[in-house]
């Protein structure tokens, strides 16, 4: 695979072909991939084959299909996702997608902000811009996330303290921002916990280190954009200020 050499101080920066149609929002890096393996792109006139052909931004001229490449339609949107559906746009197995809940919508291509593993439900993020997503989902600086998740046991405030404190998990710690109880009946309660970022399955593995198993996991917020009345399985595009501030750097 040929390799792209980072530019020079005072250098147009070249990237590689793929990763260039994918940041226009036309689709995936896989796809775009595809799509130039099967000779439908063009470099300045010339069919190009090799996924990491370097393109000196902004100036070589990039086709699909005989026609000149024109970005696509930024697009930002918020799912509540339900239980049961995978995230991930083809499931090898065979299961339902999130992107069922896009069906006849229209849309064009759109990549998931993070991910719900498929027994977790709520805020999903969607859009059809790379850099943006990058920005909200970097662990130093992206949005906290919001969770509620129904536990099967009542936990004190001992153990809502060394949830904050958190603990190493196969060499991996793991910890919340924050745990607090929200509501509790005799066997089981209602916890909020905050993340700073969202590693794979954080939340559950935390809670099972500790002895506690989940029952229901929702994710609520991120950063200040919040779930709301959004009903399960429906979607919404985002206004301009919420991209704006889930973008901007929040710690």
């Amino acid at each position: 695979m040929r390799a792209v050499r980072a530019p020079r101080a005072g250098e147009v920066p070249r990237h590689g072909l793929a990763r260039v149609l994918s940041k226009q929002g036309l689709c995936s890096r896989t796809e775009a991939a595809r799509w130039i393996v099967d000779g439908r792109v063009s470099v300045d006139g010339r069919v190009v084959r090799d996924p990491e052909f370097p393109v000196l931004q902004g100036r070589a001229v990039v086709g699909v299909d005989g026609q000149p490449l024109a970005a696509g339609k930024r697009l930002y949107l918020m799912l509540n996702k339900p239980r049961g559906l995978v995230t991930t746009a083809n499931d090898e197995r065979g299961r339902d997608t999130v992107y069922r809940c896009f069906d006849g919508a229209g849309l064009p291509w759109i990549a998931p902000v993070g991910r719900l593993d498929k027994a977790s439900e709520g805020l999903l993020l969607f859009c059809n811009d790379p850099e943006w997503a990058a920005r909200v989902t970097d662990p130093e600086r992206g949005p906290d996330k919001t969770y509620h998740v129904r536990v099967d046991r009542v936990p004190d405030d001992v153990l809502l303290r060394a949830l904050e404190a958190g603990v190493v998990v196969e060499g991996e710690p793991l910890s919340a921002r924050s745990a607090r109880l929200l509501r509790s009946g005799a066997r089981n309660a209602w916890l909020e916990i905050v993340l700073e970022e969202g590693r794979n399955r954080q939340i559950r593995r935390l809670l099972e280190a500790f002895g506690i198993g989940v029952l229901r996991l929702v994710r609520v917020a991120v950063g200040p954009l919040v779930l709301g009345d959004l009903a399960k399985g429906h979607w919404r595009p985002l206004g301009e200020d919420e991209v704006a501030v889930l973008s901007s750097p929040v710690r």
